[in-house]
């Protein structure tokens, strides 16, 4: 999903500088040290890690071209080995991690402001916490309380990671049908069932999906390029996109409206009754929708290196 530029500074900054040590003398100062070596988390270099590999697999990328697929592996088990939730300078009160973490280890609470169920007679305000962003990928990760949605979109060209990082998130993708599937109709004419300004989808994904889970991968033209997020619980999704959304370059993000296949006279056409379920019609929004709400905020995890 695009975020407005005046939500956030971008381009390749970076927004956490580690925390300065204090100073202080004697024994305090020998405690303090050991108490830093006793704390100290070997996963701290996984974001580091994450962006030098965004770095390598989307080295030669650029719109409409997938990386390798041993790149995507490689991206894919960067997300999936330790993208520890205190990392991301989020703290959690509870441990869920199949692992058996502590609170000490994480770092995601529902308790932050943006997890918290808000009365508004709109829909809950999504917070936004930037990474990284060059010309080549970008990384962020939506914060959304209860019941926020990140409404059905587009992602022109790209190969887009996305890692649930706590909580139950249901998410319902789509991918342009191509193809007219095998129908009962002798002289199918998809022009008599396709009204104007409507596109025939067909449905990749419509599922809950709870951390941990395994990272949600969409591609140029498959992979449920055209996804919606929907927040069970409060929950956190990490986003890599490569490239990112780029007006100049034409890559717009574009918001839709789902309808059910048989919402439309004359779509018999074009699948069989059997089949029908599995897709959609999907009708193109002339701009944002008016409810939702995207708020910036200041990622307060580890430093990044950019350079």
């Amino acid at each position: 999903m695009r975020i407005e530029t005046n939500l956030i500074d971008r381009k390749g900054q970076n927004f956490r500088d580690l925390p300065k040590e204090k100073k202080s003398n004697g024994n305090n100062n020998n405690k303090s040290k050991k108490g830093r070596r006793r704390q100290k988390k070997p996963t701290e270099s996984v974001v580091k890690e994450l962006l030098r590999t965004c770095k390598e697999v989307f080295a030669r990328g650029g719109a409409g071209i997938v990386p390798h697929a041993k790149d995507v592996e490689r991206l894919r088990s960067v997300l999936a080995a330790g993208l520890l939730l205190w990392e991301l300078g989020l703290v959690l009160l509870f441990s869920s991690h199949p692992y058996g973490m502590q609170p000490a280890d994480v770092g995601l609470s529902p308790a932050m402001p943006y997890f918290k169920t808000v009365e508004t007679e709109g829909a809950p305000p999504i917070t936004y916490l930037h990474l990284y962003e060059c010309n080549k990928f970008s990384i962020g990760i939506f914060c959304l309380p209860p019941s926020a949605v990140i409404p059905l979109h587009n992602h022109p060209g790209m190969t887009v990671f996305s890692k649930l990082l706590f909580g139950t998130m249901h998410i319902k993708s789509y991918d342009w049908v191509t193809d007219v599937p095998h129908s009962t109709n002798q002289n199918p004419n998809p022009s008599n069932c396709q009204p104007t300004g409507i596109r025939l989808a067909k449905i990749k994904t419509d599922s809950d999906f709870t951390a941990p889970c395994n990272t949600s991968i969409l591609y140029p033209a498959a992979g449920g390029n055209m996804h919606c997020f929907t927040a069970i619980t409060s929950c956190a999704v990490l986003d890599v996109l490569g490239p990112p959304y780029s007006d100049p370059e034409g890559r717009h993000c574009t918001y839709y409206r789902d309808f059910q296949y048989t919402s439309f006279s004359g779509d018999a056409e074009l699948v069989p009754e059997e089949e029908r379920e599995g897709y959609a019609w999907l009708e193109e929004r002339e701009k944002k929708p008016d409810d939702l709400n995207v708020v910036g905020a200041m990622y307060t995890g580890p430093k990044i290196v950019g350079n």
